[in-house]
This record gives structure tokens, sequence and C-alpha cells, in this order.
């Protein structure tokens, strides 16, 4: 599967599922919802407070792209 049909299936399966949640109704399969990078469609070493997986995580901490972000080592 492409990384952009990737990423537009989990959106559309998350809407789905928030949809369902909205209107009351009991989610039909809520293990299908999966969390994918917004930016490379990434599953694995996604992180939920930014959308995003590590790697693009980290190539836009280091360029100064994510505010308040900094490396600890520093």
């Amino acid at each position: 599967m492409a990384r952009k049909a990737k990423i537009a299936k989990a959106n559309r399966l998350k809407a789905r599922y928030e949809n369902q949640l909205q209107s009351g109704v009991k989610p039909t399969k809520p293990t299908r919802v999966f969390n994918a990078c917004s930016v490379c469609g990434r599953t694995r070493g996604y992180l939920g407070l930014f959308g995003i997986c590590r790697i693009c995580f980290r190539e836009r901490a280091n360029a100064g792209e994510l505010p308040g972000v900094r490396k600890s080592s520093w």
C-alpha cells in the first residue's frame, strides 16, 4: 500500500470512529483504527502528542519547527 493511501486510510478510520462515538453508537470495529504519521505514514514509533513518528519528530525538532522542544543533551 502506498504511503499516501495509508495516511488517508488512517484518517478515514479515525473519523469514522469519532463519528460513531459522538452519535452515541457503539463503534463497530474499534480495533481497525490505527495511528499513522501524518507526514510519512509510518505506523511504528508514533508519538501521539505530536501526531508524527519518531523520525519525523527528530527532523522537525532539529530544524526548530516544533516550538518548545529542545535537545536534552545541551
